[in-house]
């Protein structure tokens, strides 16, 4: 085994170390996967997501253990072009076109993915969050959205699934630097009520009730409904919302919440209930600030890095867990640390007593790696 392999332990933040590994070239050994427990070894999901990059790539070794428990991952070249996958119904397209966005502007020939499985479900980033909210994001980076697209041909709640969604990412030489550091005020709401296989007054009630909440801080709020019915719909029953907050400097903060698969053990979801609880989750993502939201920091910590050899800033609110291991993998990857400054919000400095927790924002600051798209020529 090659001096630049890299070991870990466990089955946590297995996609972003394959994805971290195919970006950097290194060999990476995930082992003791799932070791203790009584069902040892990979999920149908993680096995699906090894699939995927085996369809993007070309050349890329993959040596699975018996057990499932140890997974050797030696990357080969990015490709991309026209793909189709069948996706695990454990968890979301979102899980995976989650991937493919930070492989996607380092490909030989620009993405087009049919992607199938399910659309919405209580654990991922759905299909519309990615519209709404990562998209903005990326297209920085990018400089333009032209040949950016998601489309859904068929929605698909948990847990049968039965969804389609057409994903179309372009390729680039390289990133550009970034500095956003100020979010500005919120200036609009929008969304997406959906459902599917069931009654279409329930999109209506969940706009009602999310209006409630919503209307008392902002007057311009429109919610898209999606009612889907027939072979648009899906395997499953359920509904949910997306909600995403535009600032005035153009920072999207997104909330949503989806049913209870048929069948969950918590009963029934109410509507209006969903409403009401995803109006309160967009505020408390806006209280928290910054100028990307919780799910998509680790994306733009990734293309910082990627860019140009520039310095690159961007303000966020309190870091998610998920972030904060991820810059710690892309230290192990690409040898570049952030400098984190805590940027204290409502009260002059050395007076931080009262203030209230995670009000503070964080302004990370790195300097690119200078990362080019081996398969582009220089324009």
């Amino acid at each position: 085994m090659s001096t630049n392999t890299l070991t870990f332990e466990g089955c946590n933040f297995f996609r972003q170390r394959l994805v971290l590994s195919t970006l950097s070239g290194k060999t990476v050994k995930i082992r003791k996967i799932r070791s203790t427990d009584d069902n040892p070894g990979l999920r149908d999901f993680e096995a699906s997501f090894i699939r995927l990059l085996d369809k993007l790539t070309n050349g890329s070794k993959i040596i699975v253990s018996e057990t499932g428990t140890s997974v050797l991952y030696q990357p080969g070249l990015l490709t991309g072009g026209s793909i189709e996958h069948d996706c695990s119904t454990q968890r979301s397209l979102g899980y995976y076109i989650e991937g493919l966005l930070l492989l996607a502007p380092f490909t030989k020939r620009p993405i087009k993915a049919i992607l199938r499985g399910v659309t919405n479900d209580k654990i991922d980033p759905s299909v519309d969050s990615i519209k709404l909210s990562t998209f903005p994001v990326l297209k920085r980076f990018l400089g333009t959205d032209e040949g950016l697209e998601l489309k859904v041909t068929r929605r698909g709640a948990a847990p049968d699934g039965g969804g389609e969604v057409v994903f179309c990412c372009p390729c680039r030489q390289k990133l550009r630097p970034i500095q956003f550091t100020e979010a500005g005020k919120v200036k609009r709401i929008r969304g997406v009520a959906w459902a599917t296989r069931v009654s279409p007054s329930i999109t209506n009630r969940i706009v009602e009730a999310t209006r409630g909440v919503l209307n008392q801080f902002l007057p311009d709020i429109y919610i898209y409904t999606d009612h889907r019915k027939g072979g648009q719909s899906g395997k499953s029953p359920g509904f949910g919302l997306t909600l995403v907050a535009e600032t005035l400097n153009g920072a999207f903060l997104c909330a949503e919440s989806a049913s209870n698969e048929k069948g969950s053990a918590d009963g029934p979801t109410v509507s209006e209930d969903l409403g009401r609880d995803t109006a309160k989750l967009l505020l408390e993502e806006i209280y928290r600030g910054g100028c990307v939201d919780s799910s998509n920091q680790s994306m733009a910590a990734l293309f910082m890095v990627l860019g140009q050899q520039d310095v690159s800033k961007i303000q966020t609110g309190t870091l998610s867990s998920y972030t904060i291991q991820f810059l710690r993998d892309i230290r192990d990857f690409f040898q570049v640390q952030f400098k984190v400054d805590v940027q204290k919000h409502g009260v002059e400095e050395g007076e931080g007593e009262g203030l209230q927790e995670g009000a503070d924002k964080l302004l990370l600051t790195c300097v690119g790696v200078g990362f080019t798209n081996v398969s582009k020529p220089v324009l």
